[in-house]
C-alpha cells in the first residue's frame, strides 16, 4: 500500500473521531478534542500529499534525420575550394570556438555566421563591434576575446 494512502486514511480516522467527540463529550472536552483532531487530520493530509509518487518523464523517440541528398553540379566546384583551403587549414591550429570559455554551440553558430570561424579570428576581433553585431554587452565579448587570445598563445 502506498504511504500517501495510509496517511490519508489516518486523516480520515481523525475526522471521524472529531465527529464522534462532538456528539459524545461535554463542551469543554469537546472544544479541545475537536481542535486537536482537526489539526491532526490536516497534518496527516499534508504529509500524505508530500509522500505521493511523482509523475515520471517518458522518453520520446526522435526520428532519425533524413539521409543527405545527392550532390548536384555544384559538387566539383566545392571540391576545388576544399582543396584550395586545405593548405590554409594546415597552417592554422584548429581550435573549436566552443573551447573558449562562455561560448556554447548556439553562440558558436552565431559567430560563424558573422565570419568568425576560428579562435584565431575571435582573438583578433574587436570586442565593441562584435558586441554590437550580436546585440550583447561588450563585457562578454571582451572575456571571450581574452580567453581566445590565451588559447592561441597556449597552442
Amino acid at each position: 500500500m502506498r504511504s500517501d494512502y495510509a496517511l490519508y486514511a489516518a486523516a480520515l480516522i481523525f475526522f471521524v473521531i472529531t465527529v464522534i467527540s462532538f456528539e459524545v463529550l461535554t463542551e469543554l472536552e469537546r472544544n479541545l478534542s475537536v481542535v486537536a483532531t482537526v489539526i491532526l487530520g490536516f497534518l496527516f493530509i499534508g504529509v500524505g500529499y508530500t509522500q505521493r509518487p511523482r509523475a515520471k518523464l517518458q522518453a520520446v523517440q526522435v526520428p532519425p534525420p533524413p539521409p543527405p541528398t545527392p550532390k548536384t553540379a555544384e559538387a566539383p566546384i566545392q571540391q576545388k575550394t576544399e582543396t584550395i583551403e586545405a593548405p590554409l587549414a594546415k597552417m592554422e591550429t584548429k581550435i573549436e570556438l566552443t573551447a573558449v570559455k562562455g561560448i556554447k554551440e548556439k553562440r558558436a553558430d552565431q559567430l560563424k555566421a558573422l565570419g568568425i570561424n576560428s579562435v584565431e579570428k575571435l582573438a583578433n576581433a574587436s570586442a565593441e563591434d562584435l558586441a554590437k553585431k550580436l546585440n550583447i554587452s561588450s563585457w562578454f565579448t571582451e572575456k571571450w576575446i581574452s580567453n581566445a587570445k590565451e588559447l592561441v598563445r597556449k597552442s
